[in-house]
């Protein structure tokens, strides 16, 4: 096979910008519908989707299923830079939480839609499919064992508008639609532009956590620790500059162009560490250093950035009939994510390069890259719309402030620890049009399509030292087979891909499509669809759809749908390979993660991956009394059948005879291995009250309650039944929980926009329900409680072209409360981490900006 290096094209900025000089001929798929901001002129706009039907012109309202539409407006006025965070508050059913100190995951955080995984939702760019990122989540946080799309490789100012699905529809659109997809429309302006400069940081206090004041010692000679008030922290600095600008190309075509650079420093809501970090003195004494080292030794919060992205969004009529387009994106993000400090005294240091010990960070240079261009237009009475998609995302490891301990004084400190490449090409054709049906109310639209797609996704081996294991002993002392053990190999916090972990790997999959809607009678409507995809590792799978639309008055209407889902193996899971070495109780042990179609993964009884199946059921209603206000209403329910999972650790004697020969005594693999059942209730409320004197005011409601339940536990396979293994430790009962538990039970968003003469001020408060940070270790499971968050954003017109932008993210300062306050069993980590990755609204305090817009 191919490596990705050798079989995909490469995409630059010099690229884009040749494209843009050139005038390529190429526009997006959807910059003839609207979207109007402004609340005053907003109820007299019907929101036209480009996602959930297939039939032109379809607007919001007139659809059988939910969407929600975020337009610019709403974008704009959350003062938050990363995409994901913006969902976040502004959706209900949106879960993202901000772990740390999670290797890559530090990097690439994922999300949620309806508490599932973050691969169940599918993301869409303009209506084509967007590819994922080539990291595969695999530590303990939300996500654990999924590859997402990285949302926030797309700049917010390059977003028009997003438009989300809350309903199944693999039939439509293929694998991941499973929670629901999302839908990234981008600007599409032939002229003006915009723009800013916003700044901001962390001003706040952390909640539960005193500040560290002195240190000294008791009578016994052990420490002491004097603490005062609540920490407080200023840090998380942030400057983003975007600029935004359209063109208008001859007299039928566009040209729009959006940048982004984002500067974030690193925050920090680690608390001090009380451990001893020097050894005893010779008399049992302590070392006269550890009164002054610096005990706030860990950085726990969002890591250091840089970004910088730039998409286009272009297009031009050939003739009436025929136009083509093009969407180019590329984006680049070097980020910091620090590990757990390993103080003088631990094994894993090196006392002739770090006396004082070291805390080892994780850098990631990640570039994105993307070109959709296609042709559309029609063809008598055909519709038609030939594009070609092409997606990759590479993540190339480094390691820094660390070392390779079996390498002793010898050792670097610095290592590239190799790369994770994901690619896919896509050819997509669809075409549509109206059948008059005499027994139909209005003419039937047929939509039927065609869908090509090859992925690639490769591994590549980092720098020998970075995984090399050599002779240098803990202690100092050369060691060798006979009178190991040996030091740690690798890297320390992370160490390389080995040449045994690495490979490039394909597979290609061919899908057909139909799909019917129509009136059936005037006040009934109802959509069927239909998809086969067949797959060139797992086989193909057939999926359905059956949406209906009643209009019970003008004004009241019930809709529902049935339909069926899938979601296939992602390469990742089913591909990625590394063997590292884990210390246990002193000793070296090698962990494998092992494909599972490997003949390691097969001997522990992997019968390889399968597709996900589900069921997805939805029943509503929608209420539009008048152009101010709407409501909105439905329950679903989401059976999944065979879901992915990443298996615990398998140890033991018989594990060990099972991987004779691998180099590895514990292993862990993917497979399917549990059913889940996923049901809740979306309540979306919104009213504009409009006044003579005083402006117009937009309230919005939202309300997301939510269920997950694992169903079912598959057994183990027979190979491991009798090796001292069983379903409880297979797939543990805390991933279990976190499936179940991990996300937020309900959430509540509530907001008021006012726009009065030069002023436009939003308030935003959001309930984040119960969320559990589940444990193995009863006393230590931690149930986080239901907090208010609110935030302000008040912007006024300086000028005609310019204004000016003051606001607040988490207005009030709430913190989760502190793990220490939670559980039972306290942990040294409990104090040092003080808060849960799991928290939904993270843990880094209040966050105040201010922006500066220049708009022609």
């Amino acid at each position: 096979m191919k490596s990705m290096d050798d079989s995909l094209p490469k995409l630059t900025y010099s690229t884009l910008a040749i494209s843009v000089i050139c005038g390529t001929l190429l526009t997006a798929s959807t910059h003839t519908y609207a979207q109007q901001n402004d609340n005053d002129n907003q109820a007299d706009i019907e929101k036209i989707t480009v996602v959930g039907s297939r039939r032109i012109g379809r607007t919001v309202n007139e659809s059988p299923v939910p969407i929600d539409i975020i337009d610019q407006d709403a974008i704009q006025s959350t003062g938050l830079t990363e995409t994901n965070m913006i969902l976040n508050t502004l959706l209900p059913s949106f879960n993202f939480p901000q772990p740390s100190v999670t290797d890559g995951t530090d990097h690439v955080r994922p999300a949620q839609l309806r508490g599932l995984a973050p691969d169940h939702t599918l993301v869409l760019v303009n209506g084509k499919r967007r590819h994922t990122s080539a990291l595969l989540n695999l530590n303990g946080s939300s996500g654990r064992g999924s590859s997402a799309v990285d949302l926030n490789a797309i700049p917010a100012n390059a977003i028009k508008r997003i438009e989300v699905l809350r309903d199944g529809a693999a039939a439509q659109y293929g694998s991941d639609a499973i929670a629901g997809v999302i839908n990234i429309v981008l600007i599409d302006n032939d002229q003006g532009g915009q723009f800013s400069a916003t700044y901001g940081g962390n001003l706040t206090q952390m909640d539960g956590v005193p500040n560290l004041e002195k240190v000294t010692t008791y009578n016994n000679g052990d420490l002491a620790f004097t603490t005062g008030e609540d920490r407080k922290r200023t840090d998380g600095q942030t400057l983003t500059l975007r600029g935004n600008v359209g063109f208008s190309w001859a007299d039928d075509g566009f040209v729009a162009v959006a940048g982004e650079y984002r500067d974030r420093n690193a925050s920090n809501r680690a608390d001090f560490d009380p451990r001893e970090n020097y050894a005893r003195q010779g008399d049992g004494s302590l070392d006269p250093q550890e009164l002054t080292v610096n005990r706030y030794n860990h950085v726990f919060g969002n890591g250091e950035v840089q970004d910088m992205a730039l998409f286009i969004n272009a297009g031009k009529f050939l003739n009436n009939d025929t136009e083509f387009y093009l969407t180019a994106g590329i984006s680049s993000r070097d980020s910091t994510g620090s590990g757990f400090y390993r103080r003088a005294q631990d094994s894993r240091n090196v006392l002739a390069i770090y006396p004082d010990g070291f805390l080892p960070a994780i850098t990631t240079d990640i570039t994105d890259q993307s070109v959709i261009t296609g042709v559309k237009g029609g063809a008598g009475e055909w519709n038609y719309d030939l594009s070609f998609n092409y997606g990759a995302n590479k993540l190339n490891y480094g390691v820094v402030n660390t070392l390779n301990t079996s390498l002793g004084p010898s050792s670097q400190t610095e290592f590239d620890a190799g790369d994770l490449k994901y690619a896919q090409y896509l050819v997509n054709l669809d075409a549509s049009r109206l059948i008059p049906v005499s027994a139909f109310a209005n003419d039937m639209n047929l939509a039927a399509g065609f869908e090509f797609r090859q992925e690639n996704y490769q591994i590549s081996a980092g720098e020998e030292n970075s995984y090399l294991r050599g002779t240098f002993g803990p202690g100092g002392t050369i060691t060798d087979l006979v009178n190991g053990p040996f030091g740690a190999a690798g890297a320390q916090v992370f160490p390389g891909f080995t040449p045994e972990s690495a490979g490039s790997n394909d597979r290609d999959n061919w899908s057909a499509y139909i799909d019917l809607e129509a009136d059936v009678m005037e006040k009934w409507n109802m959509a069927i669809a239909a998809r086969f995809e067949n797959y060139s590792d797992f086989g193909s799978t057939l999926n359905w759809k059956w949406s209906n639309r009643i209009s019970v008055t003008d004004d009241f209407a019930l809709r529902g749908s049935v339909s069926t889902g899938f979601r296939a193996p992602s390469l990742q899971q089913q591909y990625f390979t590394s063997i590292s070495t884990v210390f246990v109780d002193g000793e070296p042990t090698e962990t494998g993660t092992f494909s599972p179609s490997s003949d390691e993964a097969k001997a522990l009884g992997s019968p390889g991956l399968d597709a996900e199946k589900s069921n997805n059921y939805s029943i509503g209603m929608t209420y539009f009394p008048n152009a101010d206000f709407n409501l909105t209403l439905d329950f679903y329910r989401i059976d999944i059948d065979d879901r992915i999972v990443l298996s615990n650790n398998l140890s033991g004697d018989a594990i060990e005879t099972l991987l004779d020969g691998t180099g590895a005594t514990r292993a862990r693999f993917f497979l399917n291995a549990i059913n889940s059942r996923t049901q809740g209730i979306d309540l979306i409320a919104s009213y504009t009250l409009r006044t003579n004197d005083y402006g117009s005011v937009l309230f919005n409601a939202g309300l997301n309650i939510n269920d997950n339940e694992v169903t079912d536990i598959l057994p183990p396979p027979e190979e491991l039944q009798g090796a001292g293994n069983d379903q409880n430790n297979l797939f543990s009962d805390v991933e279990l929980r976190r499936f179940e538990v991990g996300s937020p039970k309900n959430k509540l968003n509530l907001s008021a926009n006012w726009n009065y003469d030069i002023y436009k001020i939003t308030l935003r408060t959001t309930r984040y329900g119960e969320t559990q940070d589940p444990s193995s270790i009863e006393a230590r499971n931690e149930v986080i409680p239901a907090q208010w968050l609110t935030d302000l954003d008040v912007k006024f017109m300086i000028t005609d072209n310019f204004d000016f932008t003051v606001g607040a993210n988490n207005l009030f300062d709430v913190y989760p409360k502190p793990t220490r306050e939670l559980v039972e069993d306290v942990t040294t980590f409990s104090n040092i981490f003080p808060y849960s990755g799991f928290s939904p609204y993270g843990f880094t305090g209040r966050y105040v900006y201010g922006k500066l817009s220049y708009s022609f």
